[in-house]
């Protein structure tokens, strides 16, 4: 069964951080926090927007990259970047993937990317944009990776008759 990984190197501001623990109740994917968080995880705001989610959220604090890399050795690690190569579209990923995103202000860290350049992976964006919202990078990388892996464990029958046209 696909158990997706999500990674967040250093998160600066809770309301993505509480939006991307939502996007990973809602699928099944793990999240990962590396230290330090630009946040407490208290925080109300946090709490707002992964609602009453949180409690549900499979979650890992690490107190830093090194602790992340030796609590999962062999992971394989796909990282958002805008300095990536390959679209995310591009890539193979595997069920039990991590896929890393840095943090707002700075993305992942050079020192870290160069070591890893074919699993840099990029959202393709026009002009001048800088990036997009981390939240939704999240969760346009993690439905990508959901979709390659047939949505496995992920209700897709049943849900139309719901909705009252």
């Amino acid at each position: 069964m696909a158990k997706l990984n999500i990674v967040l190197y250093e998160p600066e501001i809770p309301a993505n951080t509480g939006n991307i623990g939502r996007t990973c109740v809602a699928t099944g994917t793990r999240l990962h926090l590396i230290e330090p968080l630009g946040f407490r995880l208290n925080e109300k705001s946090l709490q707002r927007a992964g609602m009453d989610y949180w409690d549900q959220l499979d979650v890992t604090r690490y107190i830093d990259y090194e602790d992340f890399q030796t609590r999962n050795p062999g992971a394989k690690i796909y990282m958002a970047t805008t300095k990536g190569q390959k679209l995310y579209t591009q890539v193979d990923y595997e069920p039990d993937c991590y896929i890393m995103f840095g943090k707002e202000s700075a993305g992942i860290p050079e020192e870290i990317l160069v070591k890893h350049p074919k699993e840099c992976i990029r959202i393709p964006m026009i002009g001048d944009t800088r990036s997009l919202n981390l939240s939704n990078s999240a969760a346009i990388v993690l439905y990508e990776a959901l979709r390659q892996n047939n949505f496995e464990h992920m209700r897709l029958e049943g849900q139309l008759h719901r909705l009252h046209w």
